[in-house]
């Protein structure tokens, strides 16, 4: 491969021989690997229960451009703009063949192939068009609709719906028909075409979808509109570094799919389906966890999702409530009270993972979707969220499942979990998951504290159960133990206890933290999921320990395939495909590892730490309470600029200030006005915060 001076193009002149690390292109509702005959549609599964997957669409965008002439070929995916182009270069043509999932218009895909000339003359120039298309899916029964102004059309259901007596989505496809071939006249030295696709959930979707396609190519807007959305959210945020190439690339690659994932900012149609380990062009029967919704999207992608993009992170949060009628069956079929968020989730928050003990055990993800919900406040106050937009309903109901799911010792008068899977799945049936009880003792104060601020009578329960609920710790070892019983330097699957610093926040002593850090570490599996190097980085970070967490942080770079930056589950490049998960725990890694972010109630902490090789780290666009800042993080010095307004050309000072954690300097921030000071921990707060000294 050839090595690209502008870092968000990933290019190579040979595609990768496993198909499975071609790029995905997606955005947020449609997903697509290209070159593949099939799509995915987010919110479209087929089967019931456990047998629920992704539904598989037929694209009729799987071309393959050929040319009979020796050529050399270049395969490029410009993260810009998210466009993927195959160009072929021979002595008499350039053949540039072009693929985007459309990123203002979520309903549209988009073929684009331009022809050339390269010398003149007066023969005709023909390529091929090679289509592996064909109009039939085994998950959807598809009919011919009526042509649509050109465009052919099929209709069709799902054949099995995800509840019984559910409904089967419907899915309509109208699309450009492509021809075999493509002929340069002889009068031509260039000529372009454009062929779209659309799919939608109903015939007036497609419709009127197809209708502004066929406008957008008339007026030449097709592309710029859909470049033009992803040039606004790069100018929102972005992450990058100097001194390590590969790091740069690796972080471009995460927010580029990771963002792929999420709905468009400017979608208000709320039917956005959460965010799979595999993201939207995977997912199939069998595949990629199935397309399913897990604990990774609000543990392991929406943070730092959250951290720049408020409606992005929005988006993640009412998903979770689409789901409370799901979530409030489930809890009732397992005998308890309150809401039990399923292991795997599709579109009625119903469990739906194919095996039961998961579903019945791995209960923490009640604390993660609690979390998520936690830092959105923090990071925005938008109290709408959880007024209007029933948030505050996930909390109190998640607190009552908790408060219905403890068992009281009498003995010690201590409240235990019992019978549970921790995050680390290689045990099961265990007592007092170290992680499932602290992610509930914290998921019982937040709902205690939301009560408060929205004046609703919070149950006594609540508060008693957080306060005497057992958080195991071995007071000769000094350490975490795992769940009840747990034997010190027993294999581990993936990070578990070593997540009670971060993202849990349990307070403990540097020592503590260490002693953790070091049980684990030895012990978990090499060959486990991608995200968990990550954590142990932010771990080592806390402690001061730079060079180690580099270390650790390195081991992600086996999880990237290919020229594409395409992530797997396990570094063999098995598991699931395009690991969204292992992508936004490095960038979680960055955030609040190398940068060392915090979201805590009133303000939001940093501690910035990098290893030697990096001199500089950029990291734009972090959103708090609705300011924009951008950090300039050097080895011994921290620079932060809040952005003015572009309307206001008198910036005058804002209500947020930078406190530095040994000296309490404080340093008002004004927009547009860089701010630097020697590398120390400190926070962002309002001036008129209460905290009047170190909130730490």
């Amino acid at each position: 491969m050839s090595s690209q001076s502008d870092p968000y193009v990933f290019s190579t002149d040979t595609l990768p021989s496993d198909l499975r690390f071609l790029p995905p292109l997606a955005n947020g509702l449609l997903g697509w690997r290209v070159y593949n005959s099939i799509m995915h549609m987010g919110g479209v599964y087929n089967g019931e229960g456990g047998r629920c997957h992704r539904a598989d669409v037929p694209c009729p965008l799987a071309v393959r451009v050929a040319i009979e002439e020796p050529a050399q070929h270049t395969y490029s995916l410009d993260t810009h703009t998210g466009v993927f182009t195959h160009t072929l270069s021979s002595a008499s043509v350039t053949v540039s063949q072009s693929l985007y999932s459309h990123r203002y218009y979520s309903n549209l895909m988009v073929m684009e192939v331009l022809l050339v000339r390269q010398v003149t003359s007066e023969e005709p120039i023909t390529v091929q068009l090679d289509s592996s298309f064909t109009p039939q899916s085994k998950d959807i029964v598809f009919e011919s609709g009526p042509d649509y102004k050109g465009g052919s059309h099929i209709l069709g259901k799902t054949s099995s719906p995800e509840i019984p007596g559910g409904s089967c989505p419907e899915v309509h496809l109208i699309w450009t028909p492509v021809p075999s071939s493509l002929t340069l006249l002889p009068e031509q030295s260039q000529a372009r075409w454009g062929f779209i696709l659309i799919a939608a959930n109903s015939l007036d979707t497609a419709e009127t979808t197809y209708d502004k396609g066929l406008n957008l190519m008339a007026t030449g807007n097709l592309r710029p509109s859909h470049e033009k959305a992803w040039q606004e959210l790069w100018l929102q945020s972005k992450m990058e570094v100097v001194g390590s190439e590969r790091l740069c690339k690796a972080l471009i690659g995460c927010l580029f799919y990771l963002l792929s994932a999420f709905p468009s900012i400017h979608d208000t149609s709320g039917s956005f389906g959460g965010v799979s380990p595999g993201g939207l062009s995977n997912g199939g029967d069998g595949q990629d966890y199935w397309g399913h919704v897990f604990w990774d999207q609000d543990i392991w992608m929406y943070p730092g999702i959250a951290l720049f993009y408020p409606k992005l992170a929005r988006a993640v949060l009412e998903y979770r409530v689409g789901t409370l009628d799901g979530a409030k069956d489930n809890a009732q079929k397992q005998g308890y009270k309150g809401l039990k968020f399923p292991w795997e989730s599709a579109v009625s928050g119903r469990e739906v993972c194919p095996e039961d003990i998961y579903g019945q055990q791995e209960i923490h993800i009640n604390g993660d979707v609690t979390l998520a919900f936690q830092h959105y406040l923090y990071l925005t106050e938008d109290l709408s969220m959880f007024t209007e937009g029933r948030g505050s309903e996930v909390i109190y109901g998640v607190a009552d499942y908790w408060v219905s799911r403890v068992t009281l010792n009498p003995e010690d008068q201590k409240y235990h979990i019992l019978g549970v899977m921790p995050p680390d799945e290689y045990y099961s049936n265990v007592n007092n998951s170290v992680y499932t009880n602290t992610a509930a003792k914290f998921s019982l104060q937040f709902a205690d504290e939301l009560a408060a601020l929205l004046q609703h009578p919070a149950p006594q329960e609540w508060h008693q159960v957080a306060e005497n609920l057992i958080i195991p710790f071995d007071q000769v070892n000094q350490y975490h133990p795992e769940y009840d019983g747990y034997t010190k330097g027993h294999p581990v699957k993936q990070a578990d206890a070593v997540m009670l610093g971060y993202p849990l926040g349990l307070p403990m002593s540097p020592e503590v933290r260490k002693n953790d850090l070091e049980a684990y570490e030895p012990v978990t599996d090499p060959r486990g999921p991608a995200m968990t190097w990550g954590m142990f980085a932010i771990g080592w970070l806390e402690l001061g320990e730079a060079e180690k967490a580099d270390v650790l942080l390195s081991r992600c770079y086996s999880h990237i395939q290919g020229p594409f930056q395409v992530w797997s589950e396990s570094s063999d490049g098995s598991g699931a495909v395009n690991f969204l998960t292992g992508m936004g725990g490095f960038l979680q890694a960055v955030l609040f590892g190398f940068a060392g972010f915090r979201v805590q109630r009133e303000f939001l902490a940093f501690s910035p730490l990098l290893p030697k090789d990096i001199s500089e780290l950029c990291i734009r666009g972090v959103n708090y309470l609705g300011s924009q800042m951008d950090w300039l993080l050097r080895q011994e010095e921290t620079c932060v600029i809040l952005r003015a307004q572009e309307s206001d050309p008198n910036p005058k000072p804002s209500d947020l200030q930078v406190v530095l954690k040994a000296s309490g300097t404080k340093i008002p921030l004004i927009p547009g006005k860089p701010v630097t000071f020697p590398r120390e921990p400190g926070c962002v707060c309002k001036t008129t915060s209460s905290l009047f000294c170190w909130p730490f």
